[in-house]
């Protein structure tokens, strides 16, 4: 599953690295540790233009009449999201990205469970497969929410867990927006687990396993590891 992330850079770099023009964003601090249920920033494409906004994590379907059933949908398996109820509509025209520079996963040791962040070999900022709706409440109060697509751990990840959160290579980021592309088979490539070369893998702080904290010491390398 994809449970925790980060995204440490600014919106300036954002706007730029996705070739967005428009946000209603004023400000945003670098997060060290994105947790299920908070508001995360999301790069969704209008028709003409690439958007960069926030959208709340755990997805409630437009068609849902309970919001808490966010909290039980903050992952959706690439292997089934044609058949499922509450995402086969959104694959076909509610993609998004999550950008983040970073994952968290744990690892099980003799000691106990080993918090780790996995990063590109060539830092930077990547895309994370997502899926949103809007739900409106019975006051007509809107609510925006997102769902982190995830696949089949590669090499890197299995002695780490057995999924991994969909990451997207950079040239089908477009096409991942493009609400006109439909087809199931070019869309199922795109959510192919990631190359594990590309990524990196190391130890960080227990600390992370508090959704309250976020310093930037969660992304620093335990000392003596990585």
């Amino acid at each position: 599953m994809c449970g925790r992330y980060t995204i440490t850079v600014s919106i300036e770099e954002l706007m730029l690295r996705y070739w967005s023009l428009d946000t209603e964003i004023p400000f945003h601090q670098p997060k060290y540790n994105v947790a299920p249920g908070q508001m995360v920033l999301a790069i969704v494409h209008d028709g003409q233009k690439n958007r960069l906004g926030e959208l709340k994590w755990g997805l409630i379907p437009s068609w849902s009449d309970d919001p808490k059933m966010g909290s039980k949908l903050l992952n959706a398996r690439s292997e089934t999201v044609w058949e499922k109820p509450a995402f086969n509509r959104l694959i076909q025209r509610k993609r998004c990205i999550l950008p983040a520079d970073g994952f968290y996963e744990w690892r099980k040791d003799a000691s106990g469970k080993q918090p780790m962040r996995i990063v590109l070999q060539d830092p930077g900022i990547f895309s994370l497969a997502a899926l949103y709706d809007t739900w409106i409440s019975a006051e007509g109060k809107k609510l925006s929410t997102c769902t982190v697509l995830t696949t089949d751990a590669n090499e890197l990840m299995q002695p780490i867990h057995h999924r991994m959160p969909v990451i997207l290579r950079k040239k089908d980021e477009r096409d991942w927006l493009d609400r006109t592309i439909q087809d199931r088979t070019r869309l199922n490539r795109m959510m192919a687990p990631y190359p594990p070369e590309e990524l990196h893998a190391y130890p960080v702080t227990t600390a992370v396993g508090s959704t309250s904290y976020n310093q930037p010491d969660c992304i620093e390398p335990l000392t003596g590891n990585g």
